[in-house]
């Protein structure tokens, strides 16, 4: 099952409501979640960061569903 899928069904929640957070159509979000079309950095960021957890684990790179620590830069940035 696609990562996309299986953490959004986790919180129950459906295509559309996934889409309303990143401000897109629903269409759009479809398409990254069936793998159509790439997923943008900034729109993979903000999934990892709804989802608590890493990129590597949305693209496949690691099954660590855990996120990564925050780097000192994120910290200063946010700040």
């Amino acid at each position: 099952m696609n990562r996309l899928k299986e953490l959004r069904e986790d919180k129950d929640l459906y295509q559309k409501d996934i889409a309303k957070i990143l401000n897109m159509s629903q269409n759009g979000y479809s398409s990254y979640e069936t793998e159509r079309l790439d997923i943008p950095t900034d729109i993979l960021k903000k999934l990892a960061d709804y989802y608590e957890t890493s990129i590597d684990y949305l693209l496949y790179r690691t099954d660590v569903r855990k996120p990564y620590k925050k780097s000192i830069i994120d910290e200063k940035e946010n700040k």
